[in-house]
């Protein structure tokens, strides 16, 4: 078996080769992408990490395999994360360990992002799906925040298939039962479909950005009272707590979280890019991430931005991969934001956290 340790170093050192390699290819827009390599590759990852080794370094794995077993009562509808919840229970009481529960979270994980890669890209589904598996949330929400990364995913899938009503809206449901905090994606989904004004989803950011500089803490404070008990834990926190992470002004998740914020900007006022799809990603995460930054100062604060930045990849190089004209300023400038984005990762990783 791999030593825990090594799985960060493996899994960022396939995915920049296998970037580096696919970038020079450049395909036409307008030609279907066969499905193989993607498949592999998705596969390679629900087995590489779904059975991973149980370590502390992949932090929340521990709890789980701890929790793990106990007798199954039928399904319990009072439970915090329906679906989640209940599967776990089941499994515990028929495996003798966690391991397949964790391989089972990985392949919803790793499937659904593919599902949507395939769907949304389907003349690039390969080097879209590397951008995916190489944003910065990527990796820590399949070993460690896996409740929250499966349903990211089973959302993305509803997005894709936002044309298929029935389909959209189940996955949607699946993705509330995961993880209960979902319904803020949900809602500014929904809000997506009613106010369609994207300049107002920009002075909306920008407002909720002062705010967070402003270390106002009014909306910080009225959320804790609208949200659930686990959530108001969060945005409660005495900031005097020592909790092992790191609190205050994000300046790093900042950085990082406005640069879709300023393609978007280019690529709905400069270029006037027209297209349904990439208008309702842009809002929700304009949403979500400013929802994010009016709790900035929360415990836990990655835990609410991972549910704009989940949206983050596709939405970063959906104007450069979903556009069919080959000489579209966009287009030209893929291989540029391919690589950039890796880069940032990969400095953050191992050289911003070591």
């Amino acid at each position: 078996m791999i030593p825990a340790f090594l799985y960060k170093y493996i899994y960022f050192l396939i995915i920049t080769v296998l970037t580096l390699s696919e970038v020079q290819r450049l395909r036409s827009l307008n030609e279907k992408e066969g499905s193989l390599g993607s498949l592999f590759l998705c596969l390679f990852m629900v087995f590489f990490i779904g059975f991973r080794p149980v370590s502390g370094l992949f932090v929340d794995m521990v709890n789980y395999a701890h929790w793990w077993g106990g007798d199954w009562q039928g399904f319990d509808w009072n439970t915090e994360n329906l679906l989640f919840d209940n599967l776990y229970q089941y499994m515990g009481s028929v495996f003798p360990d966690a391991t397949f529960f964790f391989g089972l979270i990985a392949a919803i994980y790793f499937i659904g992002m593919f599902v949507a890669c395939r769907k949304l890209f389907p003349s690039n589904t390969l080097i879209v799906f590397l951008v995916c598996l190489a944003a910065f949330s990527t990796f820590s929400y399949g070993t460690n925040g896996i409740k929250a990364g499966a349903a990211a995913s089973l959302f993305l899938v509803a997005l894709a298939y936002r044309k298929q009503l029935v389909v959209s809206i189940l996955f949607l449901l699946l993705s509330l039962g995961f993880h209960h905090s979902m319904q803020m994606p949900v809602a500014a989904y929904l809000l997506t479909l009613i106010f369609k004004n994207e300049k107002w989803y920009f002075y909306g950011w920008l407002f909720c950005l002062l705010m967070a500089v402003g270390h106002v803490s009014f909306f910080q404070n009225l959320f804790a009272g609208m949200t659930d008990e686990s959530g108001a834990a969060y945005l409660n926190w005495n900031p005097n707590e020592d909790w092992g992470g790191k609190s205050g002004f994000r300046l790093d998740f900042v950085i990082y979280s406005a640069m879709p914020v300023i393609m978007g900007y280019y690529v709905k006022f400069k270029y006037q890019l027209e297209d349904k799809l990439y208008d309702t990603m842009l809002n929700i995460y304009l949403t979500c991430n400013g929802i994010w930054m009016l709790c900035m100062y929360a415990q836990f604060t990655n835990r609410i931005a991972y549910l704009s930045w989940f949206i983050y990849p596709i939405l970063l190089v959906y104007p450069c991969y979903a556009i069919g004209d080959e000489t579209h300023p966009l287009v030209l400038v893929r291989k540029k934001v391919v690589l950039l984005h890796l880069a940032f990762t990969l400095f953050m990783a191992f050289i911003y956290y070591a």
